[in-house]
């Protein structure tokens, strides 16, 4: 593997683990309720956020690349539930759903070390004749959805109690006080007004 390819894969890597772990991080300190309850009206939940998102490498950083996983979350029957991965039942804890995921991770990061970036895998649920996709590629799409999914739980979390951010070092928010935030959204509420008038 050559010293570019080696870098490339670390900078992927990195990117993708940020977004893992902030996604992770929107659970902490929630109960179980709080973690899987629906808000929004099409139900997106901060455990459902992440069980999707371990199918997801399972399905690009696995199945694709001819590397399937043992997990049962990799079997789910989708003709019989279209978003069966995207809400944890009441039989699956948190811990379980945290546990798929952490495997999903080391099986994807496996597949990554694995394979050189430019390998050509076949994803299965694409159309055939377009079902081919590189090994950089698929990482990528991994990335941007994960960190997709990980801006959703940024305002699940946000709408449970508040708590906003990237992580906990790092909330890449200008003020901790909710005074400044309060009178920041009434700004935001009063130009908002002033512009729908002027339409």
């Amino acid at each position: 593997m050559s010293a570019a390819d080696t870098d490339a894969k670390a900078d992927l890597h990195r990117y993708l683990q940020a977004a893992r772990d902030a996604l992770l991080w929107k659970l902490d300190g929630l109960s179980e309720y709080d973690a899987r309850r629906p808000l929004t009206p099409t139900g997106t939940n901060l455990l459902g956020l992440l069980k999707h998102t371990a199918r997801v490498e399972l399905g690009y950083l696995g199945d694709t690349f001819g590397r399937p996983s043992t997990e049962p979350l990799a079997q789910l029957d989708f003709d019989a539930d279209p978003n069966a991965d995207m809400y944890a039942t009441a039989a699956e804890s948190r811990e379980d759903i945290v546990g798929v995921y952490r495997r999903a991770w080391a099986h994807a990061d496996a597949t990554i070390d694995a394979l050189p970036l430019d390998t050509v895998g076949r994803v299965p649920w694409w159309p055939d004749g377009r079902d081919e996709v590189t090994l950089h590629h698929a990482v990528v799409r991994v990335i941007a959805d994960t960190h997709r999914h990980a801006g959703h739980a940024d305002i699940l979390r946000e709408l449970i109690d508040g708590t906003v951010g990237m992580n906990d070092g790092n909330t890449n928010v200008p003020s901790n006080d909710p005074a400044w935030w309060e009178d920041y959204r009434d700004r935001l509420e009063r130009m908002a007004k002033e512009a729908d008038g002027k339409a």
